[in-house]
């Protein structure tokens, strides 16, 4: 297990109710929220995460947008496209901590 995954699963054992809480609202909003589909989403919140510098959560969502059947190019352009709005070196950061996840 990875230090991301050790983290989460300390904070799942230790802070269940808050977990469970957390994880019900998200399933509720990311379900239930609007029309966009499995695919929009994930990459509405891969663009969030990398423009935000959240590079864990960035990491979390590009597998998560792979697995609802965005492409690695899809997501490396919704990572491009917050160049303009968050700024070159958050990009940059960004496609860096995409790039490592994809060679694993």
């Amino acid at each position: 297990m990875g230090r991301k995954e050790d983290n989460f699963a300390y904070f799942k054992e230790n802070h269940r109710d808050i977990y469970d809480a957390y994880e019900d609202f998200g399933k509720v909003l990311h379900t239930e929220g609007g029309p966009l589909n499995e695919k929009q989403r994930w990459m509405i919140k891969v663009a969030v995460s990398a423009a935000c510098g959240h590079e864990l959560a960035l990491k979390t969502h590009v597998v998560k947008a792979l697995n609802a059947g965005c492409t690695p190019e899809e997501i490396e352009h919704a990572i491009l496209l917050t160049a303009t709005t968050a700024g070159f070196p958050t990009m940059m950061t960004a496609l860096m901590s995409f790039r490592e996840e994809l060679e694993g």
